[in-house]
């Protein structure tokens, strides 16, 4: 028999890739921080010897939950502003608060509040847009998540830089001072259309070009951002992205929610990946992303929160939930995105998204053992007769009790393992009677 580190006994696994594939009464074996095999539960036990075993009859075992976009350390400004536009909300509340209050500190708190409240949601890895990334890029790398961060660029100071040269040397510093690695992958991150220029953008792709590195852009948001860029610039926005050079594979485009059939055809085309965040449209009343129409048209569609100030939480089983029930009405049609297909848009299309397929987003041999068991033996969850539609229908983050990341078990029955909750509990109420 072969010695492992872990085999983990569950009453389902469901791999996501193949789609569709479900083993019952299954076993999944860790060595040395990736799957080795995946299978019945007889064959696994019968080749492998483990140091540890870890058993979960009434569980189901599913790839680690991908959070396609986030502002992590915003979750200390969760229920700050709420019941506002978008527009109102960033200038009047959020931008001003940031300006005053935004720094090193503030982002550590902020990121390890969002990172303790993600791995009780099931997500193991995020992809992250905020100041002071090389802080995120620190808490990331102590909790022992995995991470895709921005180098962000906006056009007026903030506490992050206050000028483009400074966004600029900035960024260059961070790539260099924190080179990739299995737990952080680097994108640019200019902010959105309306709050970057030309030659900024052009930056952004020059330096594309150079570090290989995707684009993570809010893009086609609001109305009226299309309309101030049609006053502005006498283009819509991805128009105006792809005259810049940025519409092609690297580009991850955020919420795409007013799209013409035409820009359709043309994202398509370009190759890029698109993030959707139904329930932040919801709440700031941004619109409806087409997603049934996207995904007709081959378009890799992964599933994002937006930030905690703005959702307000970070709860991916929810936002599948509600991705699915909204591109149902949406299409006006019931078998639009299927359980299996929100399931996959929350781990293996958020991982190609991401460009990180070849490392996580399912349970295959050889990937990273980023894994996620949630209990369906609780009163919310039975029966149980398809166990992936339970999980996108009726599930609750309660429900998660234990996350592996890279085969470390973060969560172990509802406990933190890595992060100090009592003491980050203190520092978040201080953080509060700040913010007030």
């Amino acid at each position: 028999m072969e010695s492992i580190d872990t085999l983990i006994r569950a009453g389902w696994i469901i791999p996501v890739v193949p789609q569709g594939r479900l083993l019952k009464d299954a076993a999944l074996a860790i060595h040395k921080g990736r799957i080795v095999a995946v299978g019945e539960r007889e064959e696994v036990q019968r080749r492998f010897q483990a140091k540890e075993t870890v058993d979960l009859p009434d569980h189901a075992l599913i790839p680690g939950l991908i959070n396609a976009h986030t502002h992590a350390a915003m979750s200390l400004l969760r229920g700050v502003a709420d019941d506002l536009p978008l527009a109102e909300w960033l200038n009047e509340h959020i931008w001003p608060r940031e300006l005053r209050w935004v720094d090193e500190d503030f982002v550590r708190t902020g990121t390890r509040l969002a990172l303790a409240e993600m791995l009780r949601s099931g997500v193991t890895c995020f992809s992250d847009m905020y100041f002071y990334p090389d802080r995120t890029a620190q808490v990331v790398r102590e909790v022992g998540m995995r991470a895709v961060l921005g180098l962000i660029f906006v056009d007026f100071p903030t506490p992050w830089a206050r000028s483009p040269e400074e966004y600029l040397a900035k960024n260059r510093a961070v790539y260099r001072d924190w080179p990739p690695d299995e737990q952080i992958t680097w994108m640019l991150a200019p902010h959105a259309p309306y709050s970057v220029s030309d030659a900024m953008f052009g930056k952004v792709a020059d330096l594309a070009a150079e570090w290989g590195l995707k684009v993570h852009l809010h893009l086609h948001e609001t109305q009226t951002e299309i309309e101030e860029s049609l006053d502005r610039f006498r283009q819509r926005p991805l128009a105006r992205i792809q005259r810049l050079g940025l519409l092609d594979r690297r580009l991850v485009a955020v919420h795409m929610v007013h799209l013409q059939p035409a820009e359709i055809e043309q994202v398509a085309e370009a190759g890029c990946g698109v993030v959707h965040c139904p329930e932040s449209n919801l709440k700031l009343a941004s619109g409806f992303c087409p997603v049934a129409k996207l995904k007709d048209a081959g378009i890799t569609v992964a599933l994002g929160t937006d930030g905690p100030a703005s959702n307000n939480n970070l709860d991916m089983l929810g936002e599948m939930r509600s991705a699915a029930l909204l591109a149902k009405g949406v299409a006006g049609d019931p078998k639009v995105l299927a359980a299996e297909e929100v399931l996959a848009m929350a781990t293996i299309e958020a991982a190609r998204v991401l460009g990180l397929e070849a490392k996580i987003g399912s349970l295959e041999p050889g990937k990273w053992a980023d894994l996620v068991a949630i209990d369906l033996s609780v009163p919310e969850a039975l029966p149980v007769y398809q166990p992936v539609s339970q999980i996108v229908y009726a599930a609750g983050r309660h429900q998660v009790t234990d996350v592996w990341v890279g085969g470390r078990r973060l969560l172990a029955s509802r406990r933190l393992t890595s992060l100090d909750w009592p003491a980050l509990r203190l520092d978040v109420a201080a953080w509060q009677a700040r913010l007030v």
